[in-house]
């Protein structure tokens, strides 16, 4: 199953846009790789896309994409100039399948899978490099405002856009 792109895939997609010209760019958790994509026609210098997912990465190698298949940046070793993710970040609901479970869900919170990338990203960011993150106003935000501070990284929210269940933001963090 791959992740089709929806609201919270759009509103990440027009800011990527905005900044993956001519920078070194990583769409982690690629799923169908919208975000790639979108660097790709904002002229980016490079593009990995990284997922867990075989099946997505089979799809984004057929497009022409570099992959490369990690839980996060466990097999990552490359710095980049600007990370795209949009992480799973609904808290755990046990009525999900299994595999829907995988790409929504961001742990019992919902904030457990956004707390770990943000504690590896940081090494993986060059020097005056940003990270694009997706939250959800279902997400609690305590102990990532928490991990942001120890990492020393500041965030502002540069995309909001308001549903019916929740509130999608884009964060950038510096």
């Amino acid at each position: 199953m791959i992740y089709t792109p929806r609201e919270d895939s759009f509103l990440l997609e027009r800011e990527v846009r905005k900044y993956a010209k001519g920078k070194v760019f990583l769409d982690l958790g690629a799923g169908s790789g919208i975000q790639a994509k979108a660097a790709k026609s904002a002229k980016a210098k490079t593009i990995l896309c990284v997922d867990i997912n075989k099946e997505a990465l089979k799809e984004l190698k057929q497009q022409g994409f570099k992959i490369k298949k990690s839980n996060l940046f466990s097999n990552i070793k490359e710095k980049f100039d600007l990370i795209a993710f949009n992480p799973p970040y609904l808290p755990e609901d046990k009525r999900e399948d299994k595999e829907s479970k995988i790409i929504t869900t961001g742990g019992k919170r919902g904030d457990e899978i956004i707390i770990k990338f943000l504690k590896q990203a940081k090494k993986h960011l060059n020097k005056n490099g940003i990270i694009l993150l997706v939250i959800s106003s279902l997400t609690p935000k305590d102990k990532i405002l928490k991990t942001l501070g120890k990492n020393s990284q500041k965030y502002e929210i540069i995309a909001s856009e308001k549903f019916f269940f929740e509130t999608l933001e884009v964060w950038k963090i510096e």
